[in-house]
Parts: structure tokens; C-alpha cells; sequence
């Protein structure tokens, strides 16, 4: 089990579709977005769903992301069908933006498997720059997430994506954890 951690447009995504291609063993991708878009759209923007309230900090953009009790519990349900998904004896990617104590969550539903954590990093500057070219994202994500996704987790690799490529970060991974690749 690996759990890739980072802000938005860091290159977690990216980084387990290339892990995905290299590692000899089937790995399934669970992406945060796709629980996410799970929701009904009328959720987005209401309190009970997700919030995004713009703002400014440090001179830019701020976009602070308030979560309400059907994502909440959409989100927990992920944690938990993670854990199911690997008692069926499932290796997994999981691609998620931890903005509390949710690594604590994953280790006590995973305790019996064989759990890493991954932190890719990137400047502010950087990660700004990829928030403007993807297109979509609210500009100022990076920004508000940047001093919270990687507080208080203990993590077994980290990676800065800055100049290093997905595949590069998936290698590293791989080498790091003794994953096998296909040849």
C-alpha cells in the first residue's frame, strides 16, 4: 500500500499512473478526485458538500477548501474501502491531499498490510505555476494547502517533483520499496 501525499498539482496523479506502467505487480489507483466526483454537483459550493472560499494570503490567491458532512463521509468511506480493496489482497496507489489526521486513519485500517507513505513536495512557486497551466483548479489551492498537507506525517520517502519527472518519481519508488518493474 502506497499512499502518495501532496498538495495539489504536485504530480501524485501522474506520478501513480507511472508507477502503475512500471511495477511488475498489478497496482490499483485510488484517487481522492474520483470520491470526490462522486458527490452530487449540487453539493459543490454548499455547506453540506464542498466549499471553496477565495481569498488572498501572503500576496496571492488563497483558496480554502471546507469540507461538509456527506464529503466528510465520502471521504472516510474512501479510507475505509482502501482498506477493504487491500484485505482482498490488492496492492494500491492511493493518490490523496491530507489536511488533518487522515494518515493516522489509513494506519490503523492498514496496520496488517504493508503501508508506505510518499510526500512529494514542490515550491509554491512551482506548484502555483502547474495550478494556472492545468486549467482546472481554483487558483489559490496550492496556496492554502501548501502549509497544511504535510503536518505531522511520518513519511518512509519523500520526493520533490520540481525537476524530476513522474516516471523518474515512480523509479524512485519503486527502487526505494523494492517493487519489481516490468523489464
Amino acid at each position: 500500500m502506497i499512499v502518495l501525499n501532496g498538495v495539489g498539482s504536485v504530480g501524485k496523479s501522474s506520478t501513480a499512473r507511472a508507477l502503475q506502467a512500471i511495477a511488475a505487480r498489478p497496482l490499483l489507483h485510488v484517487a481522492m478526485d474520483a470520491f470526490i466526483q462522486m458527490m452530487p454537483m449540487k453539493l459543490v459550493g454548499h455547506a453540506d458538500g464542498l466549499v471553496f472560499e477565495t481569498g488572498e494570503a501572503d500576496g496571492g490567491p488563497s483558496v480554502e477548501i471546507r469540507t461538509g458532512p456527506v464529503l466528510e463521509r465520502a471521504l472516510a468511506g474512501m479510507r475505509h474501502a482502501v482498506a477493504a480493496l487491500a484485505d482482498q489482497g490488492n496492492d494500491l496507489i492511493v493518490d490523496e491531499v491530507m489536511l488533518g489526521d487522515e494518515h493516522l486513519e489509513y494506519r490503523a485500517l492498514l496496520a496488517r498490510h504493508d503501508l508506505r507513505f510518499v510526500g512529494l513536495f514542490a515550491p509554491l512557486d512551482v506548484l502555483e505555476a502547474r495550478e494556472r497551466r492545468r486549467g482546472d483548479r481554483e487558483l489559490g489551492l496550492s496556496r492554502w494547502q501548501y502549509g497544511r498537507v504535510h503536518n505531522g506525517v511520518d513519511y518512509d520517502l519523500t520526493l520533490d517533483t520540481t525537476h524530476a519527472s513522474p516516471a523518474e518519481n515512480a523509479a524512485r519508488i519503486c527502487e526505494a520499496f523494492g517493487l519489481e518493474v516490468t523489464s
